[in-house]
């Protein structure tokens, strides 16, 4: 990335697609980037409007059922929305996002609906209750990342096709379901249940979407951010003692 480059970080239609503090992921990637010295610049994009082409990377968070359809018809009618997620350096898509970009989701009256289709993923519903609580994830889906720790609130789950890999195996939560895993990853896109925000959370994750545009990053050590991992850790290992079985699936790992 060539230096004085200012990092455009595109939050796709906050008003719709940002419960559960979403948005914060967008503050996350500006103070990692602001950290190194990168200048980055917020750029929201309201309902309706075209997406910028020019952006490093587009956050697509959480919504409720009919925030998520009225997402879904503006993003399928912008005559070049698709095409600017897929080639974008990097695109991160939460919770009702995730379902979003996924070949096909079923709504909350059990219909199945089309997604965008840039993850060969495809979700349905958990049988039984709604996934809520921490979770805790080993990373598999990109390497060298720490244990991933995020909240989930959600009544969707994902069966992933050859085409995408998991983000990572759930240790603690539910995730995608029973197969265990959590997320997606495929090309430029990572894709999970995890609100926390994910990025405050999870800094490698956030350095690592980065990344995708700047190269290398030089390590920064937050320590507000540190404790924030070890307190959430420590939390979810002490809920879970006890717990109902499928709950806490392995012991839980260090950050």
């Amino acid at each position: 990335m060539p230096t004085g480059t200012e990092l455009g970080i595109v939050l796709v239609y906050p008003e719709l697609l940002g419960t559960y503090g979403d948005r914060g992921n967008a503050l996350a990637l500006v103070r990692r980037a602001a950290a190194r010295g990168l200048s980055a610049r917020l750029v929201e994009v309201p309902f309706g409007d075209p997406l910028p082409t020019s952006g490093e990377v587009y956050l697509i968070g959480g919504s409720e059922d009919a925030a998520q359809v009225l997402a879904l018809r503006a993003l399928l009618d912008s005559a070049a929305g698709k095409e600017v997620l897929s080639n974008a350096p990097a695109c991160l898509a939460v919770c009702a996002g995730f379902q979003l970009l996924a070949r096909q989701f079923t709504s909350a009256d059990g219909h199945a609906v089309p997604g965008i289709g840039l993850l060969d993923v495809s979700c349905g519903r958990l049988a039984g209750q709604r996934a809520v609580g921490e979770v805790v994830v080993r990373p598999v889906g990109i390497p060298g990342l720490p244990v991933l720790t995020g909240y989930e609130n959600h009544q969707g789950d994902a069966t992933l096709g050859p085409g995408a890999r998991p983000l990572g195996r759930v240790v603690a939560g539910i995730g995608n379901g029973p197969a265990g895993t959590e997320g997606a990853v495929q090309d430029n896109v990572v894709a999970t249940y995890l609100h926390g925000p994910v990025l405050v959370r999870n800094p490698a994750l956030a350095d690592h979407l980065l990344e995708r545009s700047t190269g290398p990053l030089p390590p920064h050590e937050d320590d507000a951010v540190d404790q924030l991992r070890r307190e959430r850790l420590a939390a979810t290992s002490g809920a879970l003692r006890g717990s109902r079985p499928g709950r806490l699936r392995r012991g839980l790992a260090h950050p």
